[in-house]
């Protein structure tokens, strides 16, 4: 019976076997499902889990903190620094990598002790149902991959039916405030903006992440502004708040439009900036803000 059972994994794995392709275009050959995972960004463990396959998570990064069993995975490091000698005592069989959050020594380090490297990044909407199906077939969790990816489809089918004739509302995503920061039209976030009507004033912008002026918004004068709560991951939850400290330097600027009706927004960060399975929240969320704007505007 065992030596039945051996034969039967020795097929299993031969039939999976194959080459992966990552989101930089590199081919990365497995002989069998890697069954030790490392992740360096939250979002990439958000996929692990989304596919059922966060059993083989074995270490992540100090911000992974969803779903709450990813807060009791061995922590590796943080965006300033990894803990190589910690990643290759873990013996991972694959670490994901976020393609442009992760840089720097110690990835090469990695690839010369012969650890497989997978990148992925997902810039658009559309990008994230690929990613759960990468990640899956990745994983050896093809079906869940793929059924994630279609239950996601379908959830932005429904806003896109839904807000297709909605009349475009001009929006300003602050990133930082210190120094002045924003997304161009690249981001995921700007897309999930966009779905509802969302129109981002800096989208042509070249940088993925630019460093713009007070005098650039000024004449912009969006209809909007929105930030972001930092490490919040509570619902859709959107809040109505002017007064909050991250839009403290724009108070004086009464005649902007977002500021004389008070249409100033923060959404819960890890929803709407993090390039994961739960963007569909972010942009709900995004949706119920510009809906409330749309109402007042009338």
């Amino acid at each position: 019976m065992k030596r039945l059972l051996g034969v039967l994994l020795v097929l299993a794995s031969s039939a999976w076997a194959g080459v992966h392709v990552d989101d930089a275009g590199r081919r990365v050959e497995f002989a069998a499902p890697p069954q030790r995972v490392v992740t360096l960004a939250p979002n990439l463990t958000e996929f692990v889990y989304a596919v059922g396959a966060g059993a083989t998570l074995v270490g992540t990064m100090d911000t992974s903190n969803y779903p709450d069993d990813a807060k009791r995975v061995e922590r590796i490091g943080n965006y300033q620094r990894l803990d190589v000698e910690r990643i290759l005592s873990l013996k991972p069989d694959v670490v994901l990598v976020w393609q442009h959050g992760n840089q720097g020594r110690e990835l090469g380090q990695l690839e010369a002790a012969g650890i497989r490297l997978f990148y992925v990044e997902p810039r658009r909407i559309d990008d994230v149902a690929a990613s759960l199906v990468r990640i899956g077939a990745l994983l050896g969790h093809e079906r869940e991959g793929q059924q994630r990816a279609a239950a996601f489809r379908e959830a932005i089918s429904d806003l896109r039916s839904r807000y297709a004739r909605a009349s475009p509302v001009s929006v300003f995503f602050q990133v930082w405030s210190q120094p002045l920061m924003t997304l161009n039209g690249q981001h995921l976030t700007s897309d999930l903006m966009a779905l509802c009507g969302g129109r981002n004033v800096f989208a042509a912008l070249p940088a993925l992440a630019p460093q713009i002026s007070v005098e650039s918004v000024v004449a912009a004068d969006p209809d909007v502004f929105f930030t972001a709560r930092e490490f919040d991951s509570v619902g859709a939850t959107w809040r109505r708040e002017p007064q909050a400290e991250a839009f403290r330097q724009w108070r004086d600027f009464r005649k902007l439009k977002a500021v004389s009706h008070g249409w100033m927004f923060s959404l819960p960060g890890d929803l709407v900036t993090r390039q994961g399975p739960r963007a569909v929240d972010g942009a709900k969320a995004f949706c119920a803000a510009l809906d409330e704007v749309r109402r007042e505007r009338r």
